[in-house]
């Protein structure tokens, strides 16, 4: 989200023509106008896994990243357009050199730095996915996911905004880190005695154990809520929700917080990651925390600060009156 404020400035100053019009700015206005409509009512859906596992990886380019296996994101930008885009959002990311459209496209298309501090916490301070319900929101390549996965979490849902993202990316990241690992999914023991995964995953021969824990879900996040809450197959509520830069914009504020409220089991915990501060977009982990404390329901601890680089932390979320 930083880097979208100096992108945008300078998109504007290569197109000085573009407010010079009374009928550009009106259009201007409505497309802004409708971009506020999309982000309360972007449709949520399950993303079904295929049978054919082999075919979730058809022609990915794969690398790896922190001993996960990944989709390589900048060759999903160049070749991810048609039916694959159905949301337009790669095309749209490339062409306003955006990493963030509000209510269009919301950064899924590449790993953001806050990511990789929750891993790394996650490895130092021992957290405990062993037989926990989890769900990472926001999750863009499902790294946070993958990881309680491996850490034997009995369940693991993963929502991103948009469905290309899921489709493309998070799903078959999934995939490829389960079959690429046998074993290693199955308890979070064998995780540090496994080697690291291959640079391409094998061809997929069935559908491993792991991915029969897993879901996967887009859409906005009140309206995945809903769908979670009012399925055919009700979800039991998260032990573990994880979370990492999904608040630089306050407008989504009450959004998230509502979420966490109807999805955070009664003793579950919320580790959320972000920077202290977004330029250009003003969102940041003290104001959030201000907004969490205005609204009385949750208790909020900084377990963690990164100080190289733009300043960041890691927040633990819980209610009041749980353990």
């Amino acid at each position: 989200p930083q880097k979208q404020e100096s992108r945008e400035t300078s998109r504007e100053t290569a197109n000085p023509a573009a407010d010079s019009s009374p009928k550009l700015a009106a259009a201007k206005n409505q497309d802004e106008a409708a971009s506020k409509k999309k982000i309360c009512v972007k449709a949520a859906k399950e993303h079904c896994i295929p049978k054919d596992l082999s075919k979730v990886l058809e022609n990915k380019v794969m690398e790896t990243v922190l001993d996960l296996v990944c989709i390589k994101l900048s060759v999903v930008e160049m070749t991810c357009s048609g039916d694959a885009d159905s949301e337009g959002i790669v095309s749209e990311s490339v062409s306003s050199h955006s990493d963030l459209i509000p209510g269009v496209y919301e950064g899924g298309l590449k790993i953001w730095e806050c990511t990789f501090d929750l891993m790394d916490f996650f490895s130092k301070a021992e957290i405990e996915f062993t037989n926990k319900t989890v769900l990472d929101l926001g999750c863009g390549a499902g790294l946070l996911g993958i990881v309680a996965l491996q850490g034997g979490a009995a369940r693991v849902h993963f929502q991103d905004y948009n469905s290309t993202v899921i489709d493309e990316i998070t799903l078959p990241n999934v995939v490829a880190n389960c079959i690429s690992e046998g074993r290693r999914m199955g308890s979070g023991k064998d995780r540090k005695a496994s080697k690291p995964p291959s640079k391409r995953p094998r061809k997929a021969e069935g559908s491993p154990g792991a991915l029969q824990r897993c879901r996967f879900f887009s859409g906005e996040w009140s309206q995945v809520s809903q769908l979670l809450l009012n399925s055919d197959k009700p979800c039991l509520k998260y032990d573990v929700i994880l979370t990492s830069e999904t608040i630089y914009n306050p407008d989504y504020y009450s959004a998230l917080h509502d979420t966490l409220v109807q999805l955070l089991d009664t003793n579950g915990r919320v580790y959320l990651a972000s920077k202290v501060h977004y330029f250009g977009v003003g969102g940041g982990i003290y104001l959030f925390e201000k907004f969490i404390e205005e609204k009385d329901v949750f208790r909020t601890s900084m377990v963690k600060t990164i100080d190289q680089g733009l300043q960041r932390c890691i927040m633990e979320i819980a209610f009041k009156n749980s353990c």
